[in-house]
């Protein structure tokens, strides 16, 4: 059976052929040794379109952000971050792994904390691991990418600054985020220390993520990225796919946002127990029982999507879900 739509993530896509033809003829150099001109224009690119002063190239969004845990925080101390944040669900524990670090949880009903309970979690008493760093999500991928009002993240911010903490963004999505609050990306990046984004989820590159803050972090970033094992050499060949993404991506993203909409309605339509209110960028969950045998159904009959759990299966849009794909989709996950 022909695959007829892959829901299963954002990360399926391939590269375009604006992306092949960048990585075919991009000019490459030894990037450890920060000769890689053309990692060298990804990464001020990304600066300048995050409003930081330095950004750092690497392999994933996972490095990327346990990268920012280990610059910020110190052994034995807490990260504030929202339940289900990606850095304590999917990074397969590395925070207390490489850093030491243990998580500190708020509640985030569809995904955005509320900024006085990230106060509460706040710990200073001699008696309990102190604070080190509060990390947020934009989009939050368990609350179904759901998007951080800019408001919240001010006020989180100032709670930020007033106990002389870094604030980190897992921002994996983060354009996706832009588009849905209808604001340039630096609007929500400039509230932050450091800034994670992926280039290889909606914006479609094949490979990499990117760190961006000052150029004291990301110089410290080198060191953890080479202890990580994220030393990469010849990397313009993926550089170039990124800067395209960079530069193409963003403009696929509202129909992403329109088509995940379309699926969310016909879900519920067809009796799904689907959150509308948490369908805000990309992302749709459905809750119904025997989710892996309803998965592994659908694709036999072409659809590939995700179960998250006994209940639980996930939707992820794409530019390389087309309309007539997301139809003949529907048609087979409402028979």
């Amino acid at each position: 059976m022909s695959v007829l739509a892959d829901l299963r993530s954002d990360t399926v896509t391939v590269p375009t052929a604006a992306m092949r033809e960048a990585m075919a003829q991009a000019p490459v150099g030894d990037d450890v040794y920060g000769e890689d001109p053309t990692v060298n224009a990804l990464q001020a690119e990304v600066a300048r379109l995050t409003g930081h002063e330095a950004a750092l190239f690497m392999p994933s969004g996972s490095m990327s952000n346990q990268v920012a845990l280990a610059l910020h925080a110190g052994r034995g101390e807490e990260v504030v971050c929202a339940e289900g944040s990606h850095i304590y669900e999917w990074e397969l524990g590395m925070m207390a792994a490489f850093s030491g670090l243990v998580p500190r949880f708020v509640p985030a009903p569809l995904g955005v904390p509320d900024p006085e309970q990230v106060r509460l979690a706040v710990r200073r008493s001699v008696y309990q691991s102190p604070t080190g760093l509060i990390s947020l999500e934009n989009t939050h991928n368990k609350a179904g990418g759901t998007v951080l009002p800019l408001e919240v993240i001010g006020q989180i911010r100032a709670v930020a600054d007033a106990e002389g903490l870094p604030l980190h963004l897992d921002g994996a999505r983060v354009f996706n985020a832009a588009v849905a609050l209808g604001t340039p990306v630096s609007e929500i990046t400039r509230h932050f220390t450091t800034v994670s984004l992926c280039l290889s989820k909606g914006l479609g590159a094949p490979v990499g993520s990117v760190l961006a803050g000052s150029r004291k972090h990301v110089a410290t970033a080198h060191r953890y990225r080479k202890m990580m094992g994220g030393g990469m050499r010849q990397a313009g060949i993926l550089a170039a796919a990124g800067l395209i993404a960079l530069r193409d991506g963003p403009g696929w993203l509202p129909e992403d946002h329109r088509r995940a909409r379309q699926l969310a309605q016909a879900l519920a339509g067809a009796g799904y127990a689907v959150n509308l209110a948490a369908v805000q960028t990309n992302i749709v969950y459905a809750q119904l029982p025997g989710a892996q045998q309803r998965v592994d159904r659908w694709a036999q009959q072409g659809v590939l999507c995700s179960a998250l759990g006994p209940d639980s299966v996930r939707f992820v849009l794409h530019h390389q879900v087309t309309d007539q794909g997301l139809e003949q989709a529907i048609a087979v996950l409402t028979a």
